[in-house]
């Protein structure tokens, strides 16, 4: 049956991870047109015998439904009905993860080839016998002749006594006045002086613009274009705080026909060279990448999608620091963690309640992996982190990944249960997606009963319509028992060996949440643990337990939740000024000023994307670090209207660190501002506020849908689990384990002891003081 759906109404989300592609869609109700109906839609994220874009594919079968009408696959689609596509991709994480990027080559200032490829110095692995050190990502390395440095040394004690001072048009009204000055000129030696962004005095030793002239820069770049090279990272010395000659290579580039030119100065203009210019090259790397998927997601719908807000449905992207950026300000850099984001978005909106305050852990099963993340009112980001071996410098959310997940491959060596790295991904897929597949966590859970083929989509085998094969995974671990009784003195059952694999997997994926609370000072067990990611609700229980977590939290959306995520969060804007100054009373007053003017530009630009003032938020952060130190931390003052940022950095360095640098003077590297665009009002009564006014209603097992055998630690099989379908259960239905919960897309298995709640909007469990275990 068709629908008269209105134009521009159809607000769809998508998120595809290794595994799985995961759509979120809503519409008005065309009986109730200011109500709004949801959709969601789960397909493989790779399944090239069927399509070749998942997300793509996804939006058809959302049109499909809402209009009602047929579209034929593969053709073009039309947007006049959306109003936006919200996307989050792993396709550049996985590029850098499999080394699958963009030849590019690297321009840096001349006698600093070998830059990057030093690096820090640091060994993470340092005990290893065959350390293997990750190659570079650029191809080949040109050097450019130029050179500035900073007037001064950083160490002076007097630095701000010796300093050049300039006037407000940028003259210089006093010289340089300490070590090394000979009492001729304004600085150290010859050369132009000008002020830099951060407001040292750059001393230009060495311009690359005499030898633009000459051709030399030009013949170089002209040699790398006709090898072949389209791609260039440039990175030059202090072009955090004068970017002039990054700029003009770069307009020349470009001229020549360069299509992807990563400026590191552009990218982000921060103190720290190797960090910066590793950034850059990761930029050119991962870019061009991501826009050849863009590319062709893009020819899956007609030309005016591309128009964006101009002429119809506009599409926006996760950026890795949990904010919607547009397609013009969203690259390689950019989109590393653009998967989990939407997850942390998700639950964190969902799961927050701002008059009690509980910290939150999020828990993002999937297929390939196990994303952890804390929230505990803020987002927690982080300015530098290191993926694949690769160190980069740019604003991420703070989410610990670990090889664990649906797909991750168990296998049996030396004599040790081991579940991952290695991932069964989407294609071939575990063993029982009927592709031939290896064993996987998925196939564990199959034959414990915590998954059940007839409730699970039948989406597999080469007809797409097949549910998952109980058989081939009982075989493969039938044959892998065999090996593992052989290996040792006594004789375990089927089940005793596959939930050993299960518990190997729990056990690593509660590392990654001990790294965030326990190893930074917060005590496990006051946390709230929210479960999602396709798998989450098969290993919830446990893990809580596990770590002593007494209450679980699960969306009715959570194995979508980074797509549901999507569609809850906001629009960022954010800019960024490198600064290099002491942090004094006398300062103060000019380092606000400069937030001020920041402020004002966010804010200018949000406004011109459409938010109205009173749905902008403004956070305004300064990085600062003790002299003498090169641990930055950017600090968010106290919302209490002084901006007493000295106290707010004591604070964040007292948590980070346990002890302050009392007789150390205070720098600002950098001072930044980050605009919100609230895409919405709020999201209702917290499900806290819902548990303690509701009315409960125990729920008799004679309303299962059906029984099933299950497998429970200690317990053993209990052959008559209750299964209950998760929309057939009314708001205050409450469930006691052993149960499992399921809906069409998610399986939830409580385990013995264990107290499920339905609220409006979550599954809210609660673990008996024994874990949730009722044998012990």
């Amino acid at each position: 049956m068709a629908y008269n759906i209105p134009d521009r109404s159809i607000r769809i989300c998508a998120d595809r991870g290794g595994t799985f592609c995961d759509l979120h869609a809503s519409y008005p109700d065309p009986e109730n047109p200011e109500e709004r109906k949801e959709i969601v839609i789960k397909l493989l994220s790779q399944d090239p015998g069927n399509y070749s874009d998942a997300p793509t594919e996804g939006i058809r079968r959302v049109l499909e439904t809402i209009t009602g009408q047929k579209i034929p696959r593969n053709s073009v689609l039309k947007t006049d009905k959306i109003d936006y596509i919200r996307l989050s991709t792993t396709v550049a994480t996985n590029a850098l993860l499999e080394r699958k990027g963009h030849k590019h080559a690297l321009l840096i200032t001349r006698g600093f080839k070998d830059l990057l490829l030093i690096g820090n110095q640091s060994r993470p692995r340092i005990f290893d016998l065959n350390i293997r050190r990750p190659s570079p990502l650029y191809s080949t390395v040109v050097e450019v002749d130029e050179r500035v440095t900073l007037v001064g040394y950083t160490s002076d004690p007097q630095a701000e006594e010796h300093a050049i001072l300039f006037s407000q048009d940028g003259n210089i009204k006093k010289a340089y006045s300490g070590k090394g000055w000979d009492g001729q000129g304004y600085a150290e030696g010859p050369g132009d002086i000008v002020r830099g962004i951060s407001g040292e005095a750059v001393r230009i030793l060495k311009r690359p613009g005499h030898l633009v002239d000459a051709n030399v820069v030009k013949r170089d770049l002209q040699r790398l274009y006709d090898e072949g090279y389209r791609s260039l990272a440039i990175v030059f010395v202090h072009s955090y705080t004068f970017p002039d000659h990054e700029r003009l290579v770069g307009d020349l580039a470009r001229s020549i026909g360069f299509t992807q030119v990563s400026e590191s100065a552009q990218l982000l203009p921060m103190i720290k060279m190797v960090p910066r210019g590793v950034s850059s090259t990761a930029d050119a790397y991962l870019t061009p990448i991501l826009r050849d998927y863009l590319d062709g997601f893009f020819k899956g719908f007609d030309e005016k999608l591309r128009g964006g807000h101009v002429s119809g449905a506009r599409v926006e992207f996760m950026g890795s620091d949990g904010g919607l950026v547009d397609l013009d300000n969203f690259s390689g850099l950019k989109s590393i963690l653009s998967g989990p984001a939407g997850g942390v978005v998700g639950y964190a909106l969902t799961s927050w309640d701002p008059k009690k305050k509980y910290p939150i852990i999020g828990l993002d099963v999937g297929g390939t992996s196990t994303d952890v993340s804390r929230f505990d009112g803020r987002y927690e980001v982080v300015y530098e982190t290191t993926t694949a071996g690769v160190t980069i410098q740019s604003p991420q959310l703070d989410v610990n990944t670990v090889a664990a997940g649906g797909g991750s491959c168990l296998t049996f060596r030396n004599g040790l249960f081991l579940a991952g790295p290695e991932s069964a991904a989407a294609e071939p897929g575990p063993a029982c997606y009927r592709k031939g597949g290896p064993l996987a966590v998925t196939d564990a859970n199959l034959l414990l009963g915590r998954l059940i083929p007839d409730y699970f989509p039948k989406i597999f085998g080469k007809s797409e319509e097949e549910p998952l094969d109980v058989d081939a995974s009982r075989v493969a671990f039938e044959r892998l028992a065999k090996e593992i009784n052989a290996s040792h003195d006594g004789e375990l059952s089927l089940d005793e060996v596959v939930y050993g694999f299960i518990k190997v997997a729990n056990e690593t994926m509660c590392r990654p949440i001990r790294a965030l609370t326990e190893a930074r000072g917060h005590a496990t067990s006051k946390h709230i643990l929210a479960s999602f990611g396709g798998a989450g609700g098969q290993h919830a229980c446990e893990i809580a337990s596990l770590l002593g977590i007494r209450t679980i939290l699960i969306h009715r959306y959570s194995s979508i939740l980074s797509a549901y995520g999507l569609a809850l969060a906001d629009r960022v804007y954010e800019l960024q000024e490198p600064c290099s100054t002491f942090y004094t009373a006398n300062n103060k007053a000019s380092l606000i000023d400069r937030l001020n003017k920041l402020t004002n530009d966010v804010e200018t630009e949000l406004k011109r994307q459409g938010f109205e003032e009173k749905r902008i938020h403004v956070e305004r952060m300064l990085n600062m670090r003790f002299e003498g130190t090169d641990t930055a931390l950017m600090v968010l003052a106290a919302p209490d209207g002084i901006e007493d940022y000295e106290a707010a950095f004591y604070r964040a360095y007292r948590s980070e660190f346990g002890f302050v640098l009392e007789t150390k003077s205070i720098i600002v590297d950098d001072i930044k501002v980050r605009g919100i665009g609230r895409t919405f009002d709020n999201l209702g009564e917290s499900v806290y506020s819902e548990v303690d006014r509701l009315t409960t209603n125990q729920v008799d097992e004679s309303k299962a849908d059906s029984r099933s055998s299950v497998y429970f630690d200690h317990v053993g099989r209990v052959e008559h689990t209750p299964v209950f379908l998760l929309d057939k259960l009314s708001v205050g239905d409450t469930l006691v384990g052993p149960a499992m919960i399921i809906d069409q897309t998610q399986t939830i298995v409580l385990v013995p002891g264990a107290r499920a709640v339905l609220t409006s909007k979550h599954l809210y469990i609660t673990l008996d003081s024994k874990g949730g275990d009722s044998a012990d």
